[in-house]
């Protein structure tokens, strides 16, 4: 695991295996940005002619490699490293711009055992953002890898930033946070990279057991005998079918000095096939990734905890695998939910709002002021946004928007949806309170009016669709790894941030 440090030493004299600098893109061609002084200098101030003489722009995510040698030897490191950053705002590098540079910076220098970074970061939430982007970039997932370990370069051991503020107390914090953070979300993005022949529920409940017990949580698991007696009928029901049983976990946090609560609830199908409405071919390679809403909230509750915030936080891990079998649940069967609602399954293939609407009740029982679920729910919202924007749709303007916003901030896109009245119309039921599907347009907009449905009157409520930038099939680029991402830990950490603040 690659290790981060901050250091005061200067970049020509710290001895490590590459320096590492910044470089701007402009109209009259590559600059080296500020904090690269000193290795320009090393250069006699011909660097910047150099790199443009080896091709480099300056473009986000561009790398350019220069010896040592050819500046005036002053370098203890041998190699330069140019990390692109794009064209400077005139306000200067936004955080997700340092975010990525961070990233491909840390993939630039795989393989190697210690690298030093020469790049000026100016306040707290720069040297954050830039810390944060270099331990998501350095991230792989070798656990399964043998034989083919061999030519694959290991995350670099050592990164030292020498361009921040390292004796400052508010640098200090947003560094320290920021490498909670980021090691939550490696540990989300861990659990949606294992196969479910490794990770189902009662192996996944476990982990949290023992993350729980490691950080200072409290952890409770509901079994299939607990889930029955409770008539959790949604999460008995989607599970049913696996040979496997399902869980249900809460997480709690408390904070001695907090005065509000929130409660997060993640989707955990660690394997979805449809049931018994089977997936087609080609559909069911990646379907591991059905609990990242889980694994989300999971590593949020995590580093709520280890930062220490100032709110009373609980996680709830709807925890089943879909299978089809004798037992699995069939199309137009009716499921009694917890709380007591009757849902008809039209669609065994949306199962992920029916252990959502049974956690969504349960979690409504302790008074929340808010609650945010997070789940891979619908291709439908895919189809909308793409595979790397999630859509929030909530019962409360000013809530959904000021979720929006924590995600904006922490660099993680999304986009506001409604919730059309005229949907609700569509899952009427001729034999019981609601269906599991609607219309067919609208998807993913449907699948929020019914969860909507489970939500305790006065209850401010948001549902993040993860669908499309939960699992990354495209290329590496930034601090964005191949495979599970995990996506939406940061912005509940920051909800959770906000709401300890009082500004949400």
């Amino acid at each position: 695991m690659t290790t981060l440090s901050l250091s005061t030493s200067s970049a020509a004299t710290l001895r490590a295996d590459a320096v590492v600098i910044g470089l701007a893109k402009g109209d009259d061609g590559p600059s080296v940005v500020a904090g690269g002084e000193a290795v320009e200098t090393a250069f006699g101030g011909a660097l910047d002619s150099v790199l443009t003489a080896l091709g480099a722009t300056g473009a986000e995510g561009e790398i350019t490699r220069v010896p040592a040698a050819a500046g005036a030897g002053s370098l203890k490191a041998p190699v330069v490293v140019a990390v692109g950053l794009g064209a400077a705002p005139e306000d200067g590098f936004g955080t997700d711009q340092l975010r990525k540079a961070g990233g491909n910076a840390a993939r630039a220098v795989a393989g190697l055992k210690k690298a030093a970074v020469a790049i000026a970061l100016g306040d707290a939430a720069s040297v954050g953002a830039f810390a944060q982007g270099v331990l998501l970039g350095a991230y792989t997932f070798d656990a399964y890898r043998e034989n083919s370990l061999e030519g694959r370069k290991p995350a670099v051991k050592d990164v030292v930033l020498v361009g921040a503020k390292a004796r400052d107390k508010a640098v200090k914090a947003a560094f320290e946070e920021a490498l909670v953070v980021a090691e939550s979300v490696n540990k989300a993005r861990d659990l949606v990279n294992t196969p479910p022949n490794d990770l189902n529920p009662k192996v996944f409940a476990g982990i949290a057991v023992d993350l729980g017990k490691n950080f200072g949580f409290k952890v409770e698991v509901m079994d299939e005998k607990a889930l029955a007696k409770g008539a959790y009928g949604g999460i008995l029901g989607v599970g049913q079918g696996s040979a496997t049983p399902p869980r249900l976990v809460r997480l709690g946090y408390t904070h001695p000095k907090a005065k509000r609560t929130i409660a997060l609830i993640g989707k955990g199908i660690t394997y979805d096939s449809g049931g018994i409405s089977l997936k087609p071919a080609g559909a069911n390679e990646t379907m591991k990734m059905d609990m990242a809403g889980a694994a989300a909230v999971l590593g949020a509750v995590t580093a709520i905890a280890r930062i220490g915030l100032q709110v009373n936080v609980t996680g709830w891990l709807a925890l089943a695998e879909n299978m089809p079998s004798g037992t699995a649940t069939r199309p137009g069967d009716v499921l009694r939910m917890y709380g007591g609602r009757t849902v008809e399954v039209l669609n065994t293939d949306a199962e992920g709002r029916l252990v959502l609407a049974d956690a969504i009740t349960r979690a409504c029982e302790e008074s929340p002021e808010k609650i945010i679920d997070v789940a891979t729910l619908t291709g439908a919202m895919m189809v909308a946004l793409g595979n790397k924007t999630y859509g929030i749709i909530a019962n409360d303007d000013d809530f959904r928007s000021a979720v929006h916003d924590a995600a904006e901030r922490t660099g993680e896109p999304s986009w506001p949806m409604p919730t059309p009245a005229e949907l609700r119309r569509s899952m009427d039921s001729t034999i019981a309170d609601i269906k599991n599907i609607g219309e067919r347009m609208g998807g993913g907009l449907s699948a929020g009016v019914f969860l909507r449905e489970f939500v305790a009157e006065g209850v401010a409520w948001a549902h993040l669709d993860i669908a499309g930038p939960a699992y990354n099939e495209g290329e590496v680029s930034g601090y964005t790894a191949k495979g599970g991402t995990g996506v939406a830990v940061r912005t509940l950490v920051q909800v959770a941030a906000d709401v300890a603040d009082g500004t949400i």
